[in-house]
């Protein structure tokens, strides 16, 4: 693996992806992540389909997939949204997460594949979202909606599945480059949380990542002040896109979280 220089970009990837991008939405709309807050993440979509050197050339420079379209944040006032990432070369396999790994990996199984739309994957997205707060009044999403959404795709993709002996419990999506795997998205049955689900998730995208010799695993955007997105903090170290620059954050500075956990992470020095 090619080393990174601390704040860099990887040099390995072209700037140029980002000319051949055509806007084609933008406004002011309600944060999805912070209540009271106004967002601004223009929609762009890639003219063709984007290979996995171009995906990594985005996803380098803070952007995130949404079906055949990419975006990332510009929002005028906030810049709560930080991209974050795993170098997975350094990444600290700590107790607790052995212990995650370990417990799924003796009770569930693991199929990956192509991202697929069923009624079964819908009805679990539904699930999730519902029981988990995260459909903020929208309802309900059909077959074509989760198509749409996690299905349809502008670059390589792929759908990590995990099921307790016959019943699909989890799905995670995730977008293929060169050098990286990115985390779509992961929708879990809240029936089986004693197996950290979404933590299981990330943990074997970074075995994955290793194995096929991939340096970074984007986990999306960190936000400190949202319960949904703070877990991230507890895979380290990591990087955070931070004012167009990638900062090393280390595991051992630690700030309380919004709910007194350790959410928060200091920036080392550059």
């Amino acid at each position: 693996m090619k080393p990174l220089k601390s704040g860099g970009h990887d040099d390995t990837i072209p700037p140029a992806v980002e000319s051949k991008l055509i806007l084609v939405h933008d406004q002011n709309q309600e944060c999805p992540y912070i209540d009271g807050l106004t967002a601004r993440m223009p929609l762009r979509l890639p003219i063709g389909k984007l290979d996995g050197r171009g995906l990594d050339a985005l996803l380098d420079r803070g952007y995130r997939r949404t079906g055949d379209f990419v975006y990332r944040t510009e929002c005028p006032a906030c810049q709560a949204c930080e991209p974050t990432r795993i170098r997975v070369d350094h990444f600290v396999w700590s107790r607790s997460l052995l212990r995650v790994l370990r417990r799924g990996d003796a009770e569930l199984r693991i199929e990956l594949g192509p991202a697929r739309c069923d009624s079964t994957r819908v009805e679990l997205f539904n699930r999730h979202r519902g029981l988990r707060d995260l459909d903020r009044g929208d309802g309900p999403i059909d077959a074509l909606g989760y198509r749409a959404f996690l299905v349809d795709s502008c670059c390589p993709s792929l759908e990590l599945a995990i099921y307790h002996s016959q019943r699909l419990i989890s799905v995670s999506v995730i977008d293929v480059g060169d050098r990286s795997l990115s985390a779509v998205y992961t929708h879990f049955d809240p029936d089986f949380e004693r197996y950290s689900l979404g933590t299981y998730a990330v943990l074997k995208q970074i075995e994955y990542a290793v194995k096929t010799e991939r340096p970074y695993v984007y986990l999306g955007m960190y936000v400190a002040q949202n319960r949904h997105l703070n877990y991230k903090a507890r895979f380290v170290p990591q990087q955070r896109l931070i004012a167009g620059v990638w900062h090393d954050i280390s595991p051992a500075a630690r700030l309380p979280g919004p709910s007194g956990d350790q959410a928060g992470l200091i920036p080392e020095a550059m």
